[in-house]
């Protein structure tokens, strides 16, 4: 299981980097769960990750006005998966088109899709609808996370075995998954358990809360918790 750790600017990725980070995450916490940061703070973090590590970049949510400058951000990065979410989009008609059109403006980028666990007030499709979107529209990977940063996390929202039964059913359909949405070091073995690739933070990562600064000891805390997961905690029978 590799840590990804959400970032909202160049400092912040070389602590989370050091601190042993698989994956660095440029994201803008004050702007809700897939904020976008400005492209000048893009190629600020691009420079500075330097390919050492992953980099993945949330879009927001379909539907946005300027999801197109951000695309044409992404375009000139070196960049390995884009993040977008479904907010409001429970009804949209010709949903996976728009997937289809964010694809193909990030060309060989990996495309993730965000399912919410609080899918209803979100106004989002479910994360079932989500796993039926990524099949139609061949998107690399699947990210499970929580809409309101100032409600429940992950890990209440949703039981154990509900979020074992969607990495199941995602792996199951070739999809990389990771797991978000306010989740601690106390969850480290229950996300490993379920059978998730990555497990992503930005709280947990900080002094303070997510819109806090990252803390290379808290990034430390986080990778022997996953390392120690890794190598002694097998998924739940």
């Amino acid at each position: 299981m590799r840590l990804l750790v959400s970032v909202r600017n160049a400092s912040e990725a070389e602590v989370a980097l050091a601190g042993g980070a698989d994956i660095i995450d440029a994201k803008e916490p004050l702007d809700g769960p897939l904020g976008p940061v400005a492209p000048e703070t893009l190629q600020a973090i691009t420079a500075r990750v330097g390919g050492t590590a992953p980099l993945s970049v949330a879009l927001g949510d379909v539907g946005t006005d300027d999801i197109r400058s951000r695309m044409l951000a992404i375009a000139r990065s070196r960049v390995s998966f884009v993040k977008i979410g479904f907010a409001g989009a429970r009804r949209r008609r010709g949903l996976a088109e728009d997937v289809r059109a964010v694809a193909n403006a990030i060309g060989s980028t990996a495309l993730v899709l965000v399912a919410y666990a609080d899918y209803e007030p979100a106004l989002a499709p479910s994360p079932e609808e989500i796993v039926g979107l990524a099949d139609d529209t061949r998107a690399a990977g699947l990210l499970i996370d929580t809409y309101d940063k100032n409600g429940a996390p992950l890990t209440t929202v949703m039981t154990a075995r509900q979020l074992r039964d969607f990495v199941t059913l995602a792996k199951g359909r070739g999809r990389v998954v990771a797991l978000a949405g306010r989740l601690t070091v106390e969850d480290v073995e229950l996300v490993h358990g379920v059978g998730a690739d990555i497990l992503g933070v930005r709280g947990a990562a900080c002094e303070g809360d997510r819109i806090g600064v990252i803390s290379g000891r808290r990034v430390r805390i986080l990778r022997t918790h996953i390392d120690r997961a890794t190598e002694v905690v097998g998924p739940f029978a």
